[in-house]
């Protein structure tokens, strides 16, 4: 019966596998499956050795502090997008690589690696997701390239050192347990080889292999260049007040191109000559969807109806949104003044696109048509009430928070609180991760309705059910299994073909298991075989020390993948098939470099 818990769950891990690389089912329905399947194996078919396999010990994954923390840090994440806290660094970023987008990346992710050295990697990818992001968002290109070679990046450059990996030093303690010592810089050498080997794939020819996954990218280069016309009224207080026109406009507007401004009934028509923005002013602007948000977010454009009111930006709940003006609408006909949006459905409208032409006139007097895109903006719950209206019919993928720039600083400081606390080591991440994100909530830079949708179910379920699949193939002897075969069938074989079998080992299970687990489990059988055939341990714990680290072939293979997955959109094939290559090359690199180095 003993054997048949250990087939079963060698079969219910392949087919889950195939379930995941198939992609004819989503990631959730395959994840929970798995679950379900392996808690019925063992109730309805009790293991001989249960007690570490009862619904409990299955089900533990869930309060895994890995997968609590890579869910904190989600949200930490999404109160830097919120806020806009990196969107400065992220512009110097680009500027220091000349504006070429290929030679940020790569600077990036150079750095990236440096860090990682010295670095845990976990704090380290979470420096630059942001960063990244924001420069997608600039850039309008796919993030999806980058994100996932930020993490292999981050471990390649965590196998430098002994300290750039919590799997370097755990195989390292397991190691001096035996007697044998790993100083800091012992793996540098073949690290920085196969770092390179790896690196070079990873910069070069994985872009190519990852596909577009990003949904919102076509949205973003669409959005990035419609314009759209708008009425800014100058309140008190208001941030434009006091700008003066030069060379016929007015630079101090940014991103906003002036094409009216209505004061006290006069109307200026550009060129605007020695003109000064005064309060009460009127200024018909065209610009982007980015451009109006932008101008939201510091408290230049209105999000309110009464437009003497001063400017005061939006809260954290406040969301922009384009909508379309069906046939039928009621809206349609009517002149923006009297077509009655804001008051009938509590948004206000701050810009109209259309595609006939308009006209040099006041935003209140256009008249809406048919097929007319409007931009609006509003509290979540007054869209949750526009969704039930037929006459505006919002487009939901367009829907974006507007940023809390006021709050970017309190963002920053929450996010680089966590980076060095956990950096030095000073309290567990975890919960530095999660007193972060809830200091993001607790200060404003965050929502509660944001933070639940950076909540990411995928990697819920994911590493959930992947923790009940490690969990049964340890306590079934399964992984114990694959390790004595693997021995058993190298053992006649010369030192150099059965290190290069072990590393191979090693490196498929890291991708099954945790890095750490499999780390753990190999360190002794890697001495027990330096030992049965006469070569130095070293060797062989420096080949596990590698091997656990190339988790690069699933997203739950290291913690960093588990933090790309869910902003760069990422499938689980997609890391089968941009990662499965680089593993193989990280495996052939140490079978030629480790016999040489060590002298095998």
């Amino acid at each position: 019966m003993a054997d048949f818990h250990l087939w079963a769950t060698y079969a219910i891990i392949v087919c889950t596998i195939a379930a995941y690389v198939s992609e004819r089912f989503t990631l959730e329905l395959v994840a929970l499956a798995s679950l379900v399947a392996f808690l019925a194996l063992f109730a309805f078919v009790p293991y001989e050795n249960g007690e570490g396999l009862a619904p409990e010990a299955l089900l533990a994954g869930f309060s895994n502090p890995a997968l609590a923390t890579v869910l904190a840090l989600l949200i930490v994440g999404q109160g830097l997008f919120a806020t806009d806290a990196l969107d400065r660094p992220a512009r110097l970023l680009a500027k220091s690589a000349g504006g070429s987008s290929a030679r940020t990346i790569v600077i990036t992710l150079m750095t990236a690696a440096a860090l990682s050295a010295v670095l845990n990697n976990t704090p380290v990818v979470v420096i630059f997701i942001p960063v990244l992001i924001v420069f997608a968002a600039q850039r309008s290109f796919a993030v999806s390239k980058a994100l996932m070679p930020l993490s292999f990046m981050s471990i390649l450059g965590g196998m430098t050192t002994l300290i750039g990996s919590s799997t370097n030093l755990l195989v390292a303690g397991v190691a001096a347990e035996s007697g044998i010592a790993i100083g800091f810089f012992d793996i540098t050498v073949p690290g920085v080889i196969l770092a390179a080997a790896g690196g070079f794939y990873v910069l070069v020819i994985m872009p190519r292999i990852l596909r577009d996954s990003s949904s919102e990218t076509t949205f973003k280069q669409v959005q990035s260049g419609t314009q759209f016309i708008g009425e800014i009224h100058i309140g008190p207080g208001h941030p434009f007040t006091g700008i003066e026109s030069r060379a016929g406009m007015f630079p101090g507007l940014g991103d906003l191109t002036p094409r009216l401004i209505v004061r006290r009934g006069m109307i200026f028509h550009p060129p605007f000559e020695n003109v000064v923005i005064s309060q009460g002013d009127r200024l018909i602007v065209t610009a982007t969807r980015r451009a109006f948000t932008q101008a939201l977010s510091r408290g230049a454009a209105s999000h309110q109806q009464a437009a003497d009111d001063p400017a005061t930006p939006p809260g954290p709940d406040y969301h922009i949104a384009e909508a379309v003006i069906p046939p039928g609408s009621r809206h349609a006909g009517r002149t923006i003044r009297n077509a009655g949006i804001e008051t009938e459905h509590g948004v206000y409208m701050l810009g109209v696109q259309r595609k006939s032409r308009m006209g040099r006139t006041p935003v209140a007097d256009i008249r809406l048509e048919p097929g007319d895109t409007i931009l609006i903006g509003g509290s979540d719950r007054a869209f949750e009430d526009l969704r039930e209206s037929h006459d505006l019919l919002v487009l939901e993928w367009s829907a974006e928070p507007v940023p809390q720039r006021r709050k970017a600083g309190i963002a920053f400081a929450i996010f680089a609180a966590i980076v060095i606390i956990a950096a030095l080591e000073l309290a567990p991440i975890v919960a530095t991760a999660i007193t972060g994100a809830f200091a993001m909530i607790a200060t404003g830079c965050l929502s509660l309705a944001q933070a639940g949708r950076a909540f990411d179910r995928q990697i819920f379920l994911l590493v959930g059910s992947s923790i009940a699949a490690a969990t049964a193939l340890e306590q079934t002897g399964g992984a114990m299994l694959i390790a004595d075969t693997a021995v058993e069938l190298l053992k006649d074989h010369s030192a150099v073909v059965m290190l290069s079998g072990y590393f191979a080992v090693v490196a498929v299970l890291t991708n099954l298991l945790s890095n750490n687990a499999t780390a753990v489990l190999f360190t002794p059988i890697g001495i027990g075989i330096a030992e049965a055939i006469g070569a130095r341990p070293e060797v062989f714990v420096v080949a596990t020390i590698f091997a656990a680290n190339a988790s690069f072939a699933t997203p739950i293979g290291y913690q960093t993948n588990l933090l790309v997955m869910g902003p760069g959109h990422y499938s689980f094939r997609d890391f089968m098939k941009a990662g499965v290559p680089l593993v193989i090359i990280i495996w052939l690199t140490f079978s030629f470099v480790g016999p040489w180095y060590y002298g095998l």
